[in-house]
């Protein structure tokens, strides 16, 4: 077994939960509320620009020049689709400029960024990556899962198009075999933090999905 199958089979119940939730089962379907997925477009437009700093810190220690190139194209790619959002699936599902700019960043989305940033930041690079993992591993598995049983004619299709890919499906392969190598040159010890830093970032992908669904910002004390 790889360090990655070894990752999913310690997180196999969360994923089948995230795959399960009503937010993607009603995505699959194309009945979810057009303004959930409007929503969910502006956090993840925010997401995407944090995502994209952490890889690019963690590109920065990476330890040869192939790890830095490949995460450093990962951080240019995800503010391609950062400005994807912008210019298309906005102008869809029609989110204005301005109503982008007036919404504040979620507390589930601010509190995944500050994780990702945090990690890249101050843990090692093998950590960092792991961290990182879930993003990429979770969205693929679940585009390709939505892509196998949506009906013709579901109003999210440009989206399921973009995470069911060929493209991110060899971006995804190409973290996974960077996750693995990075376990194979690690002890025992980084291994079982890249565990709980695997498993932390699957945590935040169901919170920031569940927060989605719900329409959450920042609870207001009672």
């Amino acid at each position: 077994m790889s360090f990655t199958q070894d990752l999913a089979a310690a997180t196999a119940t969360l994923r089948k939960q995230i795959h399960d939730m009503p937010f993607n089962r009603a995505l699959a379907d194309g009945s979810l509320p057009k303004d959930a997925f409007q929503g969910y477009i502006v956090q993840d437009a925010h997401y995407l620009e944090g995502f994209a700093r952490a890889l690019a810190l963690t590109a920065a220690k990476a330890p040869d020049p192939d790890a830095v190139a490949q995460l450093s194209g990962s951080a240019a790619g995800a503010i391609a689709v950062e400005r994807q959002l912008h210019a298309h699936y906005m102008g869809l599902f029609g989110v204005s400029a301005e109503r982008f700019t007036a919404t504040e960043v979620s507390a589930a989305c601010d509190h995944y960024v500050a994780f990702l940033l945090r990690t890249a930041a101050l843990a090692d690079f093998a950590e960092s990556v792991a961290a990182l993992l879930p993003c990429f591993w979770i969205y693929r598995d679940v585009g390709h899962e939505i892509a196998r049983i949506s009906p013709e004619g579901n109003p999210f299709a440009a989206w399921i198009d973009t995470y069911s890919g060929e493209a991110f499906d060899e971006a995804v392969s190409r973290m996974l075999a960077l996750v693995d190598r990075s376990a194979d040159a690690s002890d025992a010890a980084t291994r079982a933090r890249m565990h709980r830093a695997f498993a932390k970032g699957c945590w935040h992908e169901w919170r920031f999905w569940d927060s989605a669904w719900h329409q959450q910002g920042w609870p207001a004390p009672a």
